[in-house]
């Protein structure tokens, strides 16, 4: 008798964990990374933010998508404007506008540090964004508010990555990230909680996402992730964009159907057909 052996199925590969979370953050910006093992200080100018590294790691971060930390602290009473103004005008390189606020009790520090890494990873998730230009740095500068809490390069990319993951899952339609939002009549609309109310009683066909964050007080990225579910239930829609027909000036309109311009227009077609 013959015994025939066949031979084991090859093994199935397995996912390698880390290595496929590097393929998920890694890369968000290049530029960030290098400088980030370089260890280096100074200003990163993107298409959509700025930011600060002290030593390789982030500081801070602005971007006009995003309410700054004077928004955050002022729009409910936890510094008064006119103190944070005094703060900005006091602040140099030794000492920043957090170590005022704090030395001269208008603020607690932990609070004071909770506040800015919101307003930090909030500004830096724009500030990261996909962009069609290079960034810029500039080695050495600093920034007046002071370093607080550094944030490691690494950990910043991988808080990006995933709140771009969950704005995906709840929502997949960017276009409510940056357009003027409109009301919309939901068929079964479910029940909102007290927060989604809020945003949604700011929708009025001109605000977008981060104006109303701003009006609120409120961090931009957790504006979104209201609005994209408030989306997703059909209580608002993104400003249709204008059609290139509705773009073109009343008045070049007026002048291609000119009655004139039509007849040159056909005398010029029939020459052309001799």
């Amino acid at each position: 008798m013959t015994v025939t052996r066949t031979p084991p199925p090859p093994r199935l590969p397995v996912r390698d964990r880390a290595t496929a979370e590097d393929r998920n953050w890694g890369g968000v910006s290049p530029m960030l990374s290098r400088l980030a093992d370089e260890r280096a200080t100074g200003v990163l100018v993107r298409e959509r933010g700025t930011l600060y590294l002290s030593e390789g790691r982030v500081i801070h971060a602005e971007s006009p998508s995003a309410p700054g930390l004077d928004v955050l602290l002022t729009a409910h009473g936890t510094v008064d404007v006119a103190v944070w103004r005094q703060a900005v005008d006091r602040a140099d390189d030794h000492r920043g506008v957090g170590p005022l606020l704090v030395d001269g009790g208008q603020v607690a520090r932990g609070a004071l540090e909770l506040c800015h890494l919101g307003a930090l990873y909030d500004a830096a998730y724009f500030a990261l964004a996909p962009s069609s230009t290079p960034g810029r740095f500039r080695y050495g500068a600093a920034h007046w508010l002071g370093s607080d809490r550094p944030v490691p390069v690494s950990a910043l990319e991988r808080e990006t990555v995933r709140r771009r993951d969950l704005l995906h899952r709840i929502w997949p339609d960017q276009e409510t990230d940056t357009a003027p939002l409109l009301r919309a009549e939901p068929v079964a609309p479910p029940a909102l909680n007290a927060r989604r109310r809020a945003v949604l009683a700011q929708v009025d066909g001109e605000r977008t996402a981060t104006d109303i964050a701003r009006r609120l007080g409120r961090q931009a990225f957790h504006t979104l992730v209201d609005v994209r579910r408030l989306a997703a239930a059909g209580f608002v829609a993104p400003l249709p964009r204008p059609s290139l027909a509705e773009t073109v000036p009343a008045a070049a309109r007026s002048r291609a159907d000119d009655p004139d311009i039509t007849l040159l227009k056909r005398l010029r077609d029939a020459l052309e057909a001799l």
